[in-house]
């Protein structure tokens, strides 16, 4: 079922590396052909605009864009007891992790007289997107809130795609889970409109036609489909994002020790997001990767969604790679840069110590991606599309900014003086030396 790329015996450069694994076709530049009229509507028409698309795009035309308040508390109120407690349990234990990762300002006294200190300040307001498109993801809710909330961001909203078919009285607004989970978060501020539309509203901002004001934001983060990355790309500098993510990935490396039904649910796993997910078996079996073949043709036939999966992993973006050893395995992943990595080999700890380029690394058959999209307290907003290479998964980090501030009194200055009139002389730049020659003489240092 799965296609096989053979680098046995062949010695590749990273290049050769990257042009020879599977990796999905997905064409930002040319989706920003369709966004960027989209974009530029919204910030001209606003909520009109945002409820022309809705019905649109969604197949229904929201009676307000934001959601009012007795409908996010009636969505937690109907909420099922099981999905609730699974629910508190994921933001319980993301919190938990999270919480570590607040940064604490840092003073370094230079010299006497003259320190910096980094202060990290976090952005004052956030757009957060959850899609909705061919799942619901209350889990996304989680991701994106629980860091903004421990960064201390001081107002957040989270948008989502109205949904036609949605019960009363829910019609026309996110799914009911989406909104309960904004409710189990304290989240208020909920929007219903989706893709290019939301970013694009988030960035300029919008009055509704009840009159509530959506207030542009500084950041916007979440997972969405090709059109939401393109809107990202256009509207980046009016506002910051988290990345251009892309349809999902994993990358399994394994040995002949991994049990091959695990690696084929784990590979079924994620093709089930998306036509074109990706996913890859690193392997230098060859007995695994034909049971493991075996097992995914078994378990893509029976999968509820089965044409989707089966989609997804015969598409030129998903397969099984065979190399000669680990080594070369780890060479293969390294060069991949997945947005999921999981390790099952023997040893896997000291395996998944030499990988250097991934989004979140699972380490051990225990160890699986579902684990971490839902319950293991990591985040699930990862760098997708060999990105992972040079960004990083979404973290309380990525809703701060470092500011440095400089303090030197007027002996330090004079003690350095000299050294920054002769570099601003260097680069031809005279004035910068003299805001620091008028202080001197003032002084009576110079």
């Amino acid at each position: 079922m799965l296609s096989t790329t053979d680098l046995r015996g062949r010695p590749l450069t990273v290049r050769d590396l990257r042009e020879a694994l599977p990796r999905a076709e997905y064409d930002v530049e040319a989706a920003l052909h369709a966004v960027a009229p989209i974009c530029d509507d919204v910030a001209q028409r606003g909520a009109d605009a945002l409820q022309d698309y809705a019905e649109r795009f969604d197949g229904v035309r929201p009676e307000r864009l934001r959601v009012p308040a007795e409908i996010i508390e009636a969505a937690l109120t109907r909420l099922d007891p099981d999905v609730r407690t699974a629910l508190e349990i994921s933001i319980e234990r993301a919190r938990t992790v999270h919480s570590d990762q607040r940064r604490t300002d840092t003073t370094t006294d230079v010299v006497p007289g003259g320190r910096v200190t980094e202060r990290w300040v976090p952005v004052d307001r956030v757009g957060l997107y959850v899609p909705g498109g061919l799942a619901v993801y209350p889990s996304s809710v989680v991701m994106n809130v629980v860091p903004a909330q421990l960064a201390e961001v001081g107002s957040i909203a989270v948008a989502s795609p109205p949904q036609r078919d949605n019960p009363a009285p829910f019609a026309g607004y996110p799914h009911p889970t989406i909104l309960a989970a904004c409710a189990l978060l304290g989240v208020d501020e909920v929007y219903a409109m989706g893709g290019a539309q939301a970013i694009a509203a988030f960035a300029h901002g919008f009055s509704d036609t009840d009159g509530a004001v959506c207030d542009p934001v500084s950041l916007v983060t979440g997972p969405g489909n090709v059109y939401v990355a393109a809107a990202k790309r256009y509207l980046k500098g009016i506002i910051g994002i988290d990345a251009e993510a892309g349809p999902t990935e994993i990358a399994i490396l394994a040995d002949e020790s991994a049990d091959p039904d695990f690696v084929a649910a784990d590979l079924i796993s994620q093709a089930e997001h998306d036509p074109l997910a990706a996913s890859v078996l690193v392997t230098d079996s060859t007995a695994l990767a034909a049971a493991a073949d075996e097992a995914v043709a078994r378990r893509a036939a029976a999968t509820k969604h089965s044409e989707r999966v089966t989609t997804a992993l015969t598409g030129p973006q998903s397969g099984i790679v065979l190399v000669d050893d680990l080594d070369a395995g780890l060479a293969v992943v390294n060069a991949y840069a997945a947005e999921h990595l999981e390790v099952i080999t023997a040893d896997a700890p000291a395996v998944a110590a030499r990988v250097r380029n991934a989004g979140a690394i699972f380490v051990g058959p225990s160890s699986p991606v579902s684990l971490g999209d839902y319950a293991a307290g990591s985040n699930h907003v990862l760098p997708t599309g060999g990105c992972a290479c040079h960004s990083s998964g979404l973290s309380v980090q990525s809703f701060l900014r470092g500011i440095h501030v400089i303090e030197y009194d007027e002996a330090a200055l004079a003690d350095v003086g000299r050294h920054v009139v002769v570099l601003a002389e260097a680069e031809d730049l005279p004035g910068h030396g003299e805001a620091i020659t008028a202080r001197l003489e003032r002084g009576g240092a110079a």
